[in-house]
């Protein structure tokens, strides 16, 4: 046996077996830590208003940053990635993350808390979140779509256990400590990062090794310097500058792509639109709760309901989507699911009870995994997949902005009105208007694209087309390596 087929087979044997199903486990636990804690900040929210004097707008800046970063910083861990690796990201993203709130704990003005807790934190698990989904891409090929469900329950985990953990520390210690302690926590990160350790994979496997890819623009330096330029002529930097920042810019934010394609661009827009009132639920819930009369722990509860029903019905969600009848219609469940979302708002404002608040949290919860489920999977329909990754970079900017401004702008209005009903109001309108129009737009695009292949039939061959229909044969899917690709979840 030769040098290469051993390591090729080493490096069969180290995939989806032994070592993997610890990464898995990591994964797991890496999610639970950084996506499922934005949840519980809500927790804090009476606290950090009353310790710093603050409007619910101003206060409401801190979660935004954190959830924006968390969402928007893909692009830039997606460089750090490709030049660094994933282990050593994700625990970096750790140690910016316990960097981040043991900083926040010694804050003296809420200005402070969006520096620390909102953009090292943000950005900390950006980084950890990230670069943990992109390794279970290589570790796991076979068992691929069974690691990267389990590893979303870690973010259920979150949703359930955080707020329970926060309320209880909040009780005991208030809010300061209970930062330096959530440091603490969130240095953990660091040790998923120490499990997941690269695996080098030989030519010929499943999963090849990176390979240095040429450098932008590397071809029309050559050409020129074939012509007698020199490397160091201004004219010729310059051009070559102009040509590395425009493929950068094509491999991680695909304008090009928007402009083209669209079902990516109703998608795009319709998704940034309803994330201006999808994160008002969770950010104003509990002051909510606790401002009509509900008891404190009782209204940490409630977050913690959402996440218990996500762990349950989200696999189920993934499920649905994936029988033979949704192919390639997942975007009308998607619509549906955010309609739900929109409609379940106008449960709190009939009644603030705290067993009203519970059947709102489990509609909430069905509707929300939904989206989670499926937030992705419609993109890879409307977006041919080798150019997945530069679509996905230009979504998640996109939406990481209406997530930044959604809460604010919502509780500058709770401060002028007073009303907390408005943030409910708010939501139902921004999901229910999103949802008419993905909806409406794509079966209207569904109908333009039968009509537009029809005609085409008629013209390339109308006798036959009078006859029978042309058969198509199904495309084989490619096995490609996978990418870095820069991946948030909702």
């Amino acid at each position: 046996m030769s040098r290469g087929e051993a390591a090729g087979r080493g490096a069969a044997q180290a995939q989806d077996q032994g070592w993997a199903w610890m990464v898995l486990l990591a994964a797991v636990v890496l999610q639970g830590l950084t996506l499922g804690f934005p949840c519980c900040i809500g927790v804090f929210f009476t606290d950090l208003q009353q310790e710093f004097q603050a409007s619910n707008s101003q206060t409401s800046w801190f979660p935004s940053i954190m959830v924006a970063v968390l969402h928007g910083g893909g692009p830039l861990c997606s460089i750090l990635v490709k030049r660094f690796g994933c282990r050593f990201v994700v625990m970096l993203g750790g140690l910016l993350s316990g960097l981040g709130m043991v900083s926040s704990s010694f804050c003296k003005s809420i200005s402070q808390l969006y520096l620390t807790a909102g953009l090292i934190t943000g950005l900390g698990s950006c980084f950890s979140f990230q670069a943990g989904v992109t390794v279970l891409g290589y570790y796991f090929v076979r068992w691929r779509t069974l690691a990267n469900a389990v590893a979303s329950t870690g973010v259920s985990l979150g949703f359930t256990l955080w707020p329970l953990l926060s309320q209880y520390l909040l009780d005991k210690m208030g809010w300061r400590n209970t930062f330096l302690i959530f440091g603490g926590i969130l240095l953990n990160c660091c040790v998923c990062g120490a499990i997941m350790r690269p695996i080098q994979l030989a030519s010929g496997s499943l999963l090849e090794s990176a390979k240095p890819e040429e450098e932008p623009g590397s071809g029309a330096e050559e050409a020129q310097l074939s012509n007698g330029a020199s490397p160091h002529h201004p004219t010729l930097q310059q051009h070559t500058r102009r040509t590395k920042c425009f493929q950068m810019l094509q491999k991680y934010l695909a304008f090009d792509i928007f402009c083209q394609n669209k079902g990516y661009q109703i998608y795009t827009i319709g998704v940034a639109w309803m994330m201006m009132g999808f994160g008002l639920p969770h950010v104003y819930l509990v002051p909510y709760a606790i401002h009509s009369g509900v008891e404190e722990r009782k209204a940490a509860l409630l977050i913690s309901i959402i996440g218990l029903i996500n762990i349950f019905i989200r696999p189920f969600m993934g499920l649905l989507s994936g029988h033979r009848v949704f192919t390639g219609r997942c975007i009308y469940l998607f619509s549906l699911a955010v309609l739900l979302y929109g409609l379940s708002n106008f449960i709190c404002v009939i009644s603030a009870e705290f067993n009203v608040l519970i059947l709102y949290c489990v509609i909430l919860s069905i509707a929300m995994s939904g989206i989670g489920a499926l937030t992705f999977q419609v993109l890879m329909d409307v977006v041919e997949m080798d150019r997945f990754s530069s679509a996905l970079g230009l979504f998640t900017i996109v939406e990481s902005i209406t997530l930044l401004i959604g809460p604010p702008l919502t509780g500058f209005l709770v401060d002028i009105t007073s009303d907390f009903h408005y943030v409910f109001y708010n939501s139902s309108f921004f999901l229910i208007s999103a949802a008419l129009f993905m909806g409406l737009s794509f079966c209207a695009l569904e109908k333009k694209n039968k009509l537009r292949e029809a005609s085409k039939a008629r013209l390339d061959n109308p006798s036959r087309y009078q006859y029978s229909e042309t058969p198509t044969e199904p495309k084989a899917e490619s096995q490609s390596p996978p990418a870095v690709q820069y991946i948030t979840s909702i």
